[in-house]
């Protein structure tokens, strides 16, 4: 089926034609028609699969029909999601996919000045996306009224819940009209957040899942290397050296580290950009238009920043420290291959992460390839780190712990 088959409105169909969307994805076409019917949706897709687009294109042909035929009666729809990121990131495509129709769309979010969200928020929208903290901000200042909120959404669903903000959840769904429609969208879930998820829509809700067994797009390959932990810097460096034109994201457990690994590869020549919660809006806006224009090829992120991040043609992720949670490992990796464009992610992982490792193989539900490191080049890496621990030993803790993955396997 192509989108132009689709009952929705022709301006819709011209913005998706000029964007380049012919077909729809599984998760596109299993939701769609359930959202345009009215129905709760509880969607777990992929990351870069067109979640987005499988919520934003029947919400947006629904209000521009109403529009097109009475009255506006201000803010139909609300978007939560959980960062600043990912507030921008939606409200930029919900901004292409209105072009050509009466649906006017606007993203707000902390960090930066409310007088101008204020300013646009009084000039009149349909449909509001926002983090939750600058939502509420507003609505209590009388800025942003929802009672003819219709439709909630809660992207990144499981991650919102995960950190907290079931209570605002909670809030916002108590000031809606008793009969709303709810859609939970999110790239993984647990049976903690599925419980929690299913209290935030009916019973009758539509539950679609697509490829559970894999929360990863098939277009990404993952590869593991086994490189001690004051080594990463060094492979690193080399990594980006023998990919010069590669775009690359590197994701860090912490701010500190994302500063110091930035510094190690300045001191290599090499110019990279740090992304993560303590810098200010106004820098982290700048460093992810930067690395969208390719101005920077080299990105080091936390994981507060690995769903905002839209980006068609990264390369490669590289986990330059393996997550501590094994859910943010899909999120991480899902940077890249993303639609129909192919991608690798690349852990660097030292005998300390090697639990988490596992941890994140039986969710993926298999074993991901080892990049095999030679005597040599781990050689020229301990002369580099002034490491005392043999290079042999490095040897035969790799094979070691290979063989250790072999048998699980075949188990």
């Amino acid at each position: 089926m192509k989108f132009e088959t689709y009952h929705i409105s022709t301006a819709i169909k011209r913005n998706l034609s000029d964007l380049g969307f012919k077909r729809p994805t599984d998760i596109q076409y299993k939701a769609i028609p359930s959202i345009m019917k009215g129905e709760d949706v509880l969607a777990i897709a992929q990351t870069g699969t067109g979640k987005t687009a499988a919520f934003a294109i029947p919400i947006i042909d629904k209000i521009h029909r109403i529009k097109s035929s009475q009255r506006s009666w201000g803010i139909q729809c609300i978007i939560m999601v959980p960062t600043r990121e990912l507030a921008d990131q939606i409200g930029r495509v919900f901004y292409d996919f209105s072009k050509h129709t009466k649906v006017k769309s606007f993203a707000v979010y902390g960090g930066v000045e409310q007088d101008p969200q204020i300013k646009k928020l009084k000039d009149g929208i349909d449909i509001l996306v926002a983090t939750p903290g600058r939502m509420f901000d507003l609505i209590s200042q009388k800025v942003v009224s929802v009672k003819h909120v219709d439709t909630l959404v809660l992207d990144e669903a499981d991650q919102m819940l995960d950190l907290g903000f079931i209570n605002d959840i909670k809030a916002i769904k108590k000031k809606l009209f008793k009969k709303h429609q709810t859609l939970f969208f999110s790239a993984t879930i647990n049976k903690t957040i599925k419980k929690l998820a299913f209290f935030q829509v009916k019973s009758s809700a539509i539950r679609i899942q697509i490829s559970p067994e894999d929360p990863v797009s098939k277009n990404v390959t993952h590869f593991v290397m086994f490189v001690e932990m004051d080594d990463k810097r060094f492979f690193l460096r080399r990594f980006i050296r023998d990919n010069p034109e590669a775009k690359i994201i590197v994701f860090v457990r912490t701010r500190v580290r994302a500063e110091r690994v930035a510094k190690a590869l300045e001191r290599g020549d090499i110019k990279a950009s740090t992304l993560h919660g303590e810098k200010v809006q106004k820098e982290r806006t700048n460093v992810m238009e930067a690395f969208k224009k390719g101005e920077i090829n080299i990105l080091i992120a936390t994981d507060v920043s690995a769903r905002g991040i839209d980006i068609s043609d990264v390369h490669y992720v590289i986990n330059y420290d393996l997550p501590e949670k094994k859910e943010n490992y899909v999120h991480r990796v899902g940077r890249t291959g993303r639609g129909v464009k192919k991608g690798i992610a690349i852990s660097f992982c030292s005998k300390e992460e090697k639990e988490q490792l596992k941890d994140i193989e039986l969710f993926l539900n298999k074993d991901i390839e080892t990049i095999s490191i030679s005597k040599k080049e781990y050689s020229h890496t301990i002369i580099l780190s002034n490491e005392t621990q043999s290079v042999q030993d490095l040897i035969i803790e790799q094979e070691e712990w290979g063989k250790k993955r072999k048998k699980r396997k075949k188990k």
